[in-house]
């Protein structure tokens, strides 16, 4: 594989079924979701997969990647990427400014680091990096899975001042992977 010039990739799908537990630390049950869009972007970094991964995990400096997150915070005592650690975010675009809460649902080093978003106990989306070791790098594909009906993505927009979620964040992802690597490259 050409290390040379990035390897861009994407995709998208629907109606992938998933579970993921309720947000509320209190919650008993799972909750069952279905995917309502799904896309994923990819892009080789000339980077070991470990150092990409730190970089990554580290929410702290999501602010840094996302065109969109312009900072992230532990809560509730958590300070570390494990599985169950819960951060906030806090977004901008438009002129508009909202926080979401986040849950990691997967923080294997070197590997994969995933997290859910939630609005109270409702999970409306999951994003996820997944870090493939190559000659010479890695190959990084974050995906975005987005739970939201239709009525409730029509709702966003006026939080978020996206009109095309899908195509935002499109460009969004292929950004924030040109930004990590340009960090750890």
């Amino acid at each position: 594989m050409d290390l040379a010039a990035p390897k861009l990739r994407s995709h998208m799908s629907s109606n992938r079924a998933t579970s993921a537990p309720a947000f509320a630390s209190n919650a008993s049950t799972s909750t069952i979701s279905s995917v309502i869009r799904h896309l994923a972007v990819s892009r080789t970094i000339q980077a070991p997969a470990d150092v990409v991964y730190d970089a990554i995990a580290d929410i702290t400096r999501m602010g840094e990647w996302s065109p969109e997150c312009v900072s992230c915070s532990w809560i509730d005592g958590s300070s570390t990427p494990t599985v169950g650690a819960r951060f906030e975010g806090t977004n901008k675009n438009n002129g508009n400014e909202w926080v979401t809460q986040s849950q990691v649902r997967v923080a294997e080093p070197g590997v994969e680091f995933a997290f859910d978003c939630f609005f109270r106990d409702f999970k409306f989306s999951s994003w996820g990096y997944t870090i493939e070791a190559v000659e010479g790098g890695c190959v990084v594909t974050e995906t975005w899975d987005d739970y939201r009906p239709e009525e409730a993505t029509k709702a966003s927009v006026s939080i978020s001042g996206v009109d095309d979620r899908v195509a935002f964040n499109k460009a969004a992802m292929t950004t924030t992977l040109e930004r990590i690597a340009a960090a750890v490259e």
